[in-house]
This record gives C-alpha cells, structure tokens and sequence, in this order.
C-alpha cells in the first residue's frame, strides 16, 4: 500500500561515502548523497538513507551512476546550534542500480497522496511569479506519516492557494534541494540545504471524483 501512495525514481552520480544512520533490529541503514541533473545544468543534491541487507557497499564508491527506487521519508532531528527539532527528509531506497549510464535526462520522478495538513502559503516573487509552499502528510505502516514541504508554481500555486486543510491531494513532481541562509539570535549565519517536492501536477481526491490543474 505505501508504494501506492509514495513512489520516487531518481538517477545520479554517488557523491559521498557511505556514512551509518542507524539500526532497527539488528539490520543496519546508511546513508550517502546523489547527485541528480537538471536541464538547466546544475544539480540537485539528494540524501539517501539505505540498507546494508540490499547494497553490497563494498561495491559502490563516489563517481557510480545509480538508478534508484523507493519512498520519499521524514523524521525530526533535534538541532542544538537552533534548540529545536528539524524536518529532515531522505529518500528511502528500496532498490538500488549501479548503471553505466543514464538518459540524456536523469531521472528524477516523485508521486504522493497524501492530505494538505498545514495552509498553503502563497506569494509572488519580486519578479510576480507565483509560488504556494505546502506540507502533505503521506500515510505508511504502524499508523506513522511522513511530511513532505511542496512547493508549486504558477497556476498550480494559485490552485493550491484554494485547498483546505485536511484535504487529500495527489501531486507529481520531483526533488529539489535548495541552498539557503538561516541568521540565529546571535547574529550568526549558518549555510543550511532545503529539500523539497517541486511540483509540476496537483490533483484534488473528492470521493471517487477528481479534479485537478496542471501547469
């Protein structure tokens, strides 16, 4: 059931070694960083949590190209330069490639459905572009969720600007990072990394009906 409800296809160069995470009942999970290229030429920096019982590690190194399946997960992270907990999200590998190589296109494809589970916020950039940030809580196993920040453009910004919370929505899209500057009380900067889904289609589930806005 949760691959019906949140599936995410990504291609990319390994960028970092494999570093441990953590252990839940004796089997281990790692973690290591992807880098997925847009058209535009730059990169999208992606973290992927894995583990050790489906990769043989010892045969990966920074410089493989991967194709990589799976789901897209949160969890808080207490972070004490800020005294607080933080979102943090990962892409949960379930099947993991080494390819030789891509399409001219690395792939970099995310769907959810899940429930709008905060308002959306919606603005304009200086240069009247319309942006809507959106927080979907996506249901999985053992009665836990995971809270995936969105972020849509143009009509689709406008449409979301319309939802409501609790509403159940489907959306495609895929994952960006996004490098940004957090000043503290005391005056220090910290050089922190968002990562978010940009959406290219939402669709609003009502009943067995739906109704959507593509851009």
């Amino acid at each position: 059931m949760e691959h019906e409800n949140n599936f995410i296809e990504i291609g990319g160069s390994i960028v970092s070694e494999f570093v441990f995470s953590h252990e839940i009942y004796g089997e281990g999970f790692y973690r290591f960083d992807v880098a997925v290229d847009r058209l535009s030429g730059a990169s999208d920096v992606l973290p992927v949590t894995v583990s050790e019982r489906i990769v043989d590690m010892a045969a990966m190194s920074p410089g493989q190209l991967v194709l990589i399946r799976g789901q897209m997960r949160s969890y808080n992270n207490y972070v004490e330069a800020e005294g607080r907990n933080r979102l943090v999200l990962t892409v949960f590998a379930r099947d993991v490639e080494l390819v030789g190589q891509l399409a001219d296109e690395s792939p970099n494809d995310v769907f959810l459905d899940g429930f709008l589970c905060k308002p959306a916020v919606y603005r304009t950039t200086p240069f009247g572009r319309e942006i809507a940030d959106m927080l979907v809580a996506v249901n999985r196993s053992y009665n836990k969720s995971d809270y995936i920040p969105c972020i849509a453009w143009g009509r689709n910004a406008r449409y979301a600007s319309r939802l409501e919370v609790g509403n159940r929505v489907r959306l495609w899209g895929r994952m960006q990072s996004r490098g940004y500057q957090k000043k503290l009380d005391d005056g220090q900067v910290l050089e922190k990394v968002a990562y978010e889904m940009s959406v290219a289609k939402v669709e609003l589930v009502v009943e067995d009906a739906t109704a959507g806005q593509e851009e």
